[in-house]
């Protein structure tokens, strides 16, 4: 059997050592049973062993050189798995049951930072922070009942859309814990919790509104409504029913003027291009450039980009007289019109990126309307030519 080899351990000391052929444990002088396995690849790892109830068990701490596992470190460690293990307890102390305040940060750096996108990241990442774990952050994961989570989306019955949404998220939380093996599987505790029916808002601009709109966004930057930039994003949110974010996220490299097509690289559908129709390419044609700035929407700050336009459009809609019309309303009118014009409900979807054809399908009243006009249109029209005399519209059965 080899020498026991033993050392004073400082970094210095660990740093130095090395091997030739073959692994082996240098020992602390201070501390009995704390030492380092060097092999000859270089690597260095911490161990610890010691004897107790007859028996000797020996414990691997950390790797030397790893971020935070300092020589110091691992000699404190090593210390009070010795105390353990000469107690009888097992050498490293079990994890505390994790929270839901644990399972909300590694939903969020897992699951939420790995497969959603940006704006998805910050808005899961408020509703954690702002509701859930608030509320449900103390409580242990493995205690959650159907009952804790049905009273947490009641106590926002205030606000249906968030407290839908956050039972959404728990969901999937929970979905994942039981994957980590932190609940038993299929025991989700949030199946079955009812969610708030809310009331879908439809508001689409008449004629006159957008003659109102058109108009207000002409002297908008002139009044101080909105910039010249910020008066273009609106407007190419009517002419092409895009996504806020989706015009935003423009850059101007994502505009091919030759082909008469813009490139949406990121959608909830994945890269789409739009075609440039000329009232969209005269307001791209209004724009100036900014030196140094990729995007067609440039921010305050140097090379960033425009990503609010909430403050712009109060402004605006207030001055038009469109009192409780919000943004995305006029992705609503684009579809709207679209209809009127003669369009299908596929078309329709292709037009604005649906991905789900039920997403489309909320416009179907609207198909109905249209139908239900040219029909009268026609009947108008045919009418004098068919319709019967004046007279009795029944024959007498005598």
């Amino acid at each position: 059997m080899a020498e026991r080899q033993y050392r004073t351990l400082t970094k210095r000391t660990v740093d130095r050592l090395s091997v030739d052929g073959k692994d082996a444990v240098f020992w602390d002088n201070e501390l009995p049973g704390f030492g380092v396995r060097v092999y000859p690849s270089g690597k260095k790892v911490f161990v610890v062993q010691t004897r107790a109830f007859g028996r000797s068990k020996r414990v691997s701490l950390g790797t030397h050189g790893d971020t935070d596992f300092s020589v110091d470190h691992a000699r404190r460690k090593a210390t009070d798995i010795i105390a353990r293990i000469k107690a009888g307890e097992p050498p490293v102390a079990p994890a505390p049951d994790p929270t839901v305040a644990d399972l909300a940060e590694r939903y969020e750096r897992e699951y939420v930072a790995m497969h959603c996108k940006p704006l998805t990241i910050s808005h899961y990442r408020l509703m954690l922070r702002k509701h859930i774990v608030p509320a449900l952050g103390e409580r242990r994961v493995a205690d959650v009942e159907y009952k804790d989570i049905l009273a947490f989306h009641n106590s926002l019955h205030h606000m249906p859309t968030v407290a839908n949404r956050a039972a959404d998220i728990l969901v999937k939380m929970f979905n994942l814990s039981d994957a980590w093996g932190w609940r038993p599987s299929g025991a989700n505790p949030c199946r079955g919790v009812p969610r708030f029916r809310v009331e879908k808002h439809e508001r689409f601009l008449t004629r006159e509104e957008l003659f109102l709109l058109g108009e207000t966004l002409r002297t908008a930057p002139e009044k101080r409504l909105a910039s010249t930039h910020a008066a273009a994003a609106i407007r190419l949110l009517v002419l092409t029913g895009c996504r806020r974010n989706e015009i935003l996220g423009l850059r101007w490299d994502d505009l091919n003027f030759d082909t008469g097509e813009m490139r949406l690289p990121d959608t909830k559908t994945g890269t789409r291009m739009v075609p440039l129709t000329p009232a969209v390419a005269r307001v791209f044609d209004g724009l100036a450039r900014t030196p140094g700035n990729p995007w067609v929407f440039p921010g305050r700050k140097k090379g960033s980009r425009l990503v609010n336009l909430n403050d712009s459009w109060d402004r605006v809609r207030k001055a038009a007289g469109l009192g409780d019309v919000r943004l995305h309303d006029l992705r609503h009118t684009f579809a709207s019109r679209a209809l009127a014009l003669g369009e299908g409900l596929p078309m329709i979807g292709d037009l604005l990126g649906h991905r789900m054809v039920t997403t489309t399908a909320r416009y179907a009243h609207l198909a109905r309307d249209s139908v239900r006009h040219a029909t009268a249109n026609v009947g108008d029209d045919l009418g004098p030519r068919l319709a019967p005399p004046d007279g009795p519209q029944h024959a007498s059965a005598n």
